[in-house]
């Protein structure tokens, strides 16, 4: 399976780190730790333990002291997103709509848009 098509399930932690990386990458490993420490209070020997650990997962490549996205963000939200539908909704979609739109008002363009993708997903 690729990992295009892979489900890729992030810890919070693993997905604050890939945040970092996506918005920087390719970065060094020692840019990635000082951004770390400043944002989060990641010691050194953190970031360098997720980042073996999550190269071997096939998350992120770690060589040669250059770290780079092995999955893309969009991967990671559809991932996230579907583990929530699955756990909180039993997988139904018209539960987790009712859910998040009970009480809110939308805007004519967040409906229009939200009729596009449905109208998209059903064709």
């Amino acid at each position: 399976m690729s990992k295009e098509n892979k489900q890729i399930r992030l810890t919070d932690n693993e997905y604050r780190l890939m945040e970092v990386i996506w918005d920087t990458e390719p970065v060094l490993a020692t840019k990635l730790v000082e951004i770390c420490l400043e944002k989060y209070g990641w010691k050194k020997s953190t970031v360098y333990t997720m980042l073996r650990r999550m190269d071997t997962k096939g998350i992120l490549s770690f060589a040669d002291g250059e770290v780079v996205s092995g999955i893309k963000r969009e991967q990671a939200l559809k991932a996230e997103g579907e583990a929530l539908l699955q756990k909180a909704f039993g997988d139904s979609l018209p539960d987790f709509f009712a859910a998040f739109l009970e009480g809110r008002h939308l805007t004519k363009e967040e409906s229009d848009r939200i009729q596009k993708m449905i109208r998209d997903a059903t064709e």
